[in-house]
């Protein structure tokens, strides 16, 4: 693969999936933080100006349950840190492919090529890795936070 092929097919690729999951990412925390903001604030103010009548009391039950649902949403996808984290990548593999084009800074030398795909390489495995590892150790989180079956309800 020569060096626009690669700049080209692969670069430019890994932009626009980042860009386009950041974009995607950040609609998400948005959308979802607006509604759980407006819900929990509407909470209260049904509270204070009704007589607890059924369509209130359901109402304010059902914006609780909203709230609630959508920052379990919003912490199991985790749309804020994916927003950042993406834009991070996207930005660098930008930021490296327009040092190459000028030949500036450290693609100045001879052979910058094989130092262009190394550093961009490392930039897309430093994300996919970071990515895998808060996976994992979100998982992890979620499953020593569990009780476990038996414990605690041993008679005795």
């Amino acid at each position: 693969m020569n060096e626009n092929e690669y700049v080209d097919q692969r670069v430019q690729d890994q932009i626009d999936w980042y860009d386009r999951k950041s974009r995607a990412a950040k609609g998400w925390f948005r959308r979802l933080r607006v509604i759980e903001i407006v819900a929990a604030a509407t909470i209260p103010l049904l509270v204070s100006y009704s007589d607890w009548s059924l369509y209130v009391k359901v109402t304010v039950g059902i914006l609780g349950i909203m709230v609630a649902v959508i920052a379990g949403l919003l912490s199991l996808h985790q749309f804020q840190e994916n927003w950042i984290d993406y834009r991070a990548t996207c930005e660098s593999l930008r930021h490296e492919k327009f040092l190459f084009i000028t030949r500036t800074g450290p693609y100045d030398g001879e052979r910058p090529f094989p130092l262009f795909v190394q550093r961009i390489e490392s930039l897309i495995s430093k994300e996919t890795s970071g990515w895998a590892q808060a996976t994992r150790s979100s998982g992890k989180r979620r499953a020593e936070n569990q009780e476990p079956p038996e414990s605690g309800n041993v008679a005795g």
